[in-house]
């Protein structure tokens, strides 16, 4: 499992468009907790890949 910490979430619409963003790039098993500020997940979506995929959300992803 990758994880990558996912910084400006507020609220779970937040955590909701990271989680289905990461899932339309193919990810599985994703899981994004907000009080930690992180998203997990499984599958061929590299921790890089998962930094853009994010910060196009509108968030700051650290690798």
């Amino acid at each position: 499992m990758l994880t990558i910490t996912v910084q400006g979430m507020h609220c779970q619409n937040c955590s909701r468009s990271v989680k289905e963003a990461l899932e339309k790039a193919g990810a599985r098993n994703v899981s994004v907790d907000l009080d930690k500020k992180c998203a997990s997940w499984e599958g061929e979506v590299s921790r890089e890949q998962a930094k853009e995929i994010i910060e196009n959300q509108g968030f700051d992803a650290v690798l």
